[in-house]
């Protein structure tokens, strides 16, 4: 029991002791945290103004950076605003950059609610790009007109070879000679006019870039009329430089041959120039307005007025030429004009291509269609005017007929045309190729002549010298013709070879 009482007054003194230790402690962190309120109290104020300090740099930060950004603006707006001023025609595409940069600038005052000088920044910008837009517009004006002159006139108004046709004479002694004389309207081929570049291929980029610029800033009526007017003033000056008149059929009919040749030597190149230019000025229309949303097609029409009225003109003159009395030589006129008309064909489908241009184009044809049939017609006429040929012309040495003698001048004259003859027989769907054709046509003039020199031999009395007369004649035509036929790829009609070598074996038995 000792021993319990003492350990029970040792563990009370123990916790006596721990009781006293534990107030110490509490009195010590009492302490301490009186301290701590102290010192916070004390701290409180210099976080307070570390804080203030901190928001006043990063607002002071936030300011020179709006400060930094509005005078980059400003600096872009000064540099833009001299590129302005110096125009478009020194750099355009740094220019259009200037103008860009301008725009970009609006969109950055115009957020700036807070800077009091946004309106009075905004006023110049917006002033400096009506002054662009202005100045743009000008330089389009300035390319299109200074671009926009006539064309010289040697590349033009060059004379054109005069048609001539060989009289009887000269045939007669072409026939003596046996030479093949080429038919003087081909010189034409060597006459036609190449038009240059309406506009230098360097300035086409410029006028595109600018006319794209003013439709996206809406101005697509300034580039429209400005555009239009500046064209078709350089088309009518072109134009009036050929002097086209309006001739009717009954002026046709009353030209003298030589007169009526000059002018349809000038129909031709004419014809090639004004469609020339209308397909020159269909070309750059495109180039300048291709991918702008524009009505490109409309103001082609409306700046080729002019060119269309002249090309009417034009048609109508070859068609009234094409209905004009017939005779034996205009036969080579009109295939002359079918061959213009052919080559130009495909140039006039493109620039009339629009259903508004449809009348054109079909005139065009219809005049192609025209000159063919006439000229197909004409063959017939001449076969038969070869035939019931009653010339009282006597060659009383039984030597070749001047009918003869014409007639194969005019069917070399026609080798002249074969090319342009195929073409011709295209327009007549046959079922035959056009070389059996061209053949066909050719044969039935020769047998033509034949029967007709069959009737003049009649006219000798002497069965000899009546043999020698068909003997000259077919021996003329066979070989005139198959130096021809040579140099094609036709053959030489089966029935007046046989002819040839009848007559020849009658005269070598007369003979014995």
């Amino acid at each position: 029991m000792d021993a319990l009482a003492q350990r029970v007054s040792a563990l009370r003194a123990s916790l006596q002791s721990s009781q006293g230790n534990t107030e110490g402690m509490v009195a010590i962190l009492g302490s301490f945290d009186q301290r701590l309120s102290e010192l916070e109290a004390t701290i409180h104020p210099i976080q307070v103004r570390a804080h203030a300090t901190q928001m006043a740099h990063e607002n002071i930060d936030k300011a020179i950076k709006v400060a930094d950004d509005i005078l980059a603006q400003v600096v872009i707006v000064r540099e833009a605003e001299a590129t302005i001023l110096r125009g478009p025609h020194v750099d355009l595409e740094s220019y259009l950059k200037a103008v860009g940069h301008l725009k970009d600038a609006v969109g950055f005052f115009s957020s700036r609610e807070n800077f009091t000088s946004k309106e009075r920044f905004l006023n110049d910008v917006n002033a400096l790009l009506s002054k662009s837009s202005l100045m743009i517009e000008e330089e389009f004006k300035r390319l299109t007109t200074t671009y926009s002159k006539p064309i010289e006139g040697d590349l033009i108004l060059g004379s054109p070879p005069k048609l001539q046709w060989a009289s009887d004479g000269d045939a007669e002694a072409d026939g003596r000679n046996s030479a093949h004389s080429e038919h003087p309207s081909k010189d034409l081929e060597t006459a036609i006019c190449r038009t240059p570049a309406l506009i230098p291929s360097r300035i086409l980029p410029l006028l595109h870039t600018i006319a794209q610029k003013l439709v996206q800033d809406g101005n697509q009526q300034s580039c429209y009329k400005i555009y239009r007017d500046a064209r078709r003033s350089a088309l009518e000056l072109n134009l009036r430089k050929l002097g086209v008149e309006r001739l009717s059929k009954d002026d046709v009919e009353r030209m003298q041959s030589d007169a009526l040749e000059a002018k349809i030597g000038k129909w031709s190149k004419y014809l090639q120039i004004t469609v020339k230019l209308l397909d020159g000025e269909r070309k750059i229309c495109d180039e300048v307005f291709e991918g702008i949303s524009f009505n490109k097609d409309q103001c082609f029409s409306e700046l080729a007025g002019t060119g269309v009225s002249v090309a009417k003109t034009l048609l109508s003159f070859g068609d009234a030429v094409a209905k004009s009395k017939r005779s034996p030589e205009k036969l080579f006129v009109l295939l002359d004009m079918y061959e213009v008309m052919h080559e130009v064909r495909s140039e006039v489908e493109v620039i009339f291509q629009d259903s508004s241009c449809s009348e054109m184009r079909e005139a065009a044809l219809g005049l192609m269609k025209l000159l063919a049939q006439t000229a197909h017609e004409m063959f017939v006429d001449f076969e038969e005017l070869v035939e019931n040929d009653t010339s009282k012309t006597n060659v009383h040495d039984g030597t070749v007929h001047p009918l003869t003698i014409r007639v194969i001048n005019h069917v070399k004259f026609l080798f002249d045309y074969q090319l342009t003859l195929k073409l011709l027989l295209q327009e007549f769907e046959t079922g035959s190729d056009t070389e059996s054709q061209l053949a066909v046509v050719l044969t039935k003039i020769m047998q033509a002549l034949q029967n007709n020199l069959d009737g003049k031999s009649n006219q000798y009395k002497d069965p000899a010298l009546m043999s020698i007369f068909l003997a000259n004649n077919i021996h003329y035509m066979v070989s005139s013709v198959r130096r021809l036929f040579r140099l094609s790829p036709f053959k030489l009609p089966a029935a007046v070879v046989h002819q040839h070598r009848l007559i020849l074996a009658a005269v070598e038995f007369q003979e014995l």
